[in-house]
This record gives structure tokens, C-alpha cells and sequence, in this order.
């Protein structure tokens, strides 16, 4: 009769060991995960950020090129009507 209850008790622990150690082991599988998952995502913010700037910089330069444009076609009509002054 107490060999039974031995024998209960010895599987009981080693369920219960066999269940926290799988617990442990697949928490630490899953935080290895979540930090590889927050690398990916840092290094997409990284591209994020790289893209804004390079927008504003295009931005500006479609500024320029509208201001050069501009000036031009100043100086092309200011030409245009030198000429017929002449």
C-alpha cells in the first residue's frame, strides 16, 4: 500500500518537474523570439527613418529645381524682351 503511494508521489514530482522545465524552456524560446522579432522591427524603423529624410531632402530639391526654373524663365523673357527693344 505505501509502495502505491511512493510510487504516486515520485510521479507526481517528476510531472511536476517535467512541467517546469518546459515552461522555463519554451519561455526562453519565446523571449529569444520576441528580441529577434525587436531587432526586425528596429532595423525597419532604421529604413523608416532613412526614407522621411530622403523625402524631405527631394522635397527641397524639388523646391530648387521650381525656384532655378523659375529664375529662368525670367531671365528668358527679360531676354526675349531686350531683344525686341532692339
Amino acid at each position: 500500500m505505501y509502495s502505491i503511494i511512493i510510487i504516486a508521489v515520485i510521479s507526481g514530482l517528476f510531472t511536476l518537474v517535467g512541467t517546469f522545465g518546459g515552461i522555463l524552456v519554451l519561455s526562453r524560446f519565446t523571449v529569444y523570439h520576441i528580441k529577434q522579432l525587436e531587432q526586425k522591427v528596429d532595423k525597419h524603423n532604421q529604413v523608416i527613418d532613412k526614407i522621411y529624410r530622403l523625402e524631405q531632402i527631394d522635397a527641397s530639391f524639388d523646391e530648387e529645381i521650381k525656384a532655378a526654373n523659375h529664375r529662368i524663365n525670367d531671365l528668358e523673357g527679360f531676354h526675349s524682351d531686350f531683344l525686341k527693344r532692339k
